[in-house]
């Protein structure tokens, strides 16, 4: 039987100190009886001789210091994990919120899961479809791989993570593909949206979701992806699923993470987040990979809208070293009316060549996804020089240029949240838009591919 203590000193915010406890250890979970028979939990944060710090996951308001008790569970926080979660929805602390039975769990697993030997790891470079072609054409996912989306308020990273999750697979296999989507410090409207979305898409069948709401308290939202990335775990490396982790939005999870350190008055880093945010962050991040004779994968996409859209803020600055690229959403594509909005120039998927070619995608990939790389940023650069200068002072090749700018962001990057594309439709695309140029332009395709591929008219 667990001790009860009543000696509750303080309450301040989120967190609590009890005085005179025993044997109580780090991060082990404890629960507060109120007055009136009420429960909440807490998590210890910081032991100091005999006094306990603890960290409420709900509301402080109604705990009496001298009438209530606190008693310590001997265990840290845990998922109950079973194939059933798949199809189910969760809040930030795992417990369901669909209005469906309780999950009967296979086994308990720590949240914290258990880190990889690097040794261990297998290298990502098997091709994951998204169906959207400025990712899979020219900066590809690859299972195994981390690639964050980098957004800003206002922007519809909602939709993308939506139509990643209904429409990513891997092609030519019949293999078990499930997605875990956690989602922290949204709106009630976007919840509906995301579970509505894979609801009648189907894709609900083989999705869990995490959601945790923005008036719920910031120490759940810090559990939510740990939760989800347990759930991911379980799936991938006991059930040989390949699993997509989507994270949305690290940019709310982060902030949570600075009024937990404000709170224990802990001495502020860059912009007042706490000095261990990179190794935070690193311990979320580094739980996707693939492990040496384990057949099942964690790919993951973690979404974050950069505050004030600056790519130099600590969030979105320390994600890019621990991750293998990034997909950057534009606010000028977005007035453009282009969906989604992505700026292929500045994205960039470091593993990309790893997953591209022959036998995976197609042999002429690697040849086009380059060549329409420099005519972008081409015809990008001749479109802001007839701004300065006038269209007459184009070169006839300039004017085609910026032509193939306008279709590329017109018919290539613009899609809309409801078109799948294959990876051949999306070459194919680009080749009808390569035909725009002269051949002797395409200096980056090899002729094999311009004579199979360029000279063909659909």
């Amino acid at each position: 039987m667990a001790k009860q203590y009543r000696t509750i000193e303080e309450v301040s915010g989120p967190l609590m100190l009890v005085r005179g406890v025993e044997g109580v250890t780090y991060n082990e979970l404890g629960e507060i009886e109120l007055e009136g028979g009420e429960k909440r939990r807490c998590r210890v944060l910081e032991i100091n001789g005999s006094n306990a710090l603890v960290q409420l996951f709900e509301s402080s308001t109604g705990i009496n210091l001298s009438n209530s008790t606190v008693k310590f569970l001997g265990r840290g926080m845990e998922l109950g994990v079973s194939e059933d979660m798949l199809g189910r929805v969760f809040d930030g602390l795992g417990r369901p919120i669909d209005n469906g039975p309780e999950i009967i769990p296979e086994k308990r697993l720590d949240v914290n899961g258990s880190p990889i030997n690097p040794a261990a790891r297998s290298y990502p470079n098997e091709f994951i479809q998204t169906g959207i072609s400025a990712i899979d054409g020219l900066n590809t996912l690859v299972r195994g791989q981390k690639l964050p989306i980098f957004s800003a308020s206002g922007l519809p990273h909602s939709n993308l993570a939506a139509q990643i999750a209904r429409q990513a697979k891997v092609r030519g296999k019949n293999e078990q593909f499930a997605v875990v989507f956690a989602a922290m410090g949204i709106t009630f409207e976007e919840s509906n949206f995301f579970v509505k979305s894979f609801t009648e898409t189907g894709a609900i069948d083989r999705t869990v979701l995490f959601v945790n709401l923005a008036n719920d308290p910031a120490i759940e939202r810090i559990a939510t992806p740990k939760m989800a990335l347990t759930a991911a775990e379980y799936l991938a490396f006991e059930k040989n699923m390949h699993v997509l982790v989507i994270l949305t939005d690290i940019t709310n999870y982060a902030d949570a993470l600075r009024e937990v350190s404000a709170a224990r008055k802990e001495v502020p880093g860059r912009r007042g987040y706490p000095g261990y945010m990179y190794t935070d962050l690193a311990s979320i991040y580094e739980r996707a990979g693939r492990q040496q004779g384990r057949d099942g994968s964690i790919t993951m996409i973690p979404i974050l809208t950069m505050p004030e859209d600056d790519k130099t803020h600590p969030i979105p600055d320390l994600t890019g070293y621990i991750t293998e690229g990034q997909i950057i959403l534009s606010r000028d594509l977005y007035r453009k009316g282009i969906t989604p909005p992505v700026d292929v120039l500045p994205s960039l998927s470091r593993l990309k060549d790893k997953g591209i070619g022959e036998g995976k995608t197609r042999a002429d990939h690697s040849n086009t996804m380059n060549q329409l790389f420099s005519a972008y940023a081409r015809g990008k650069d001749a479109k802001e020089l007839m701004i300065i200068l006038g269209e007459s002072a184009l070169t006839d090749i300039d004017k085609l240029y910026a032509k193939f700018a306008d279709e590329f962001e017109k018919k290539y990057v613009s899609q809309g949240y409801g078109a799948d594309r294959s990876i051949e439709e999306t070459l194919d695309i680009g080749w009808e838009l390569l035909r725009i140029l002269p051949r002797s332009e395409l200096k980056r395709i090899s002729d094999k591919f311009l004579d199979m591929y360029y000279e063909k008219k659909d």
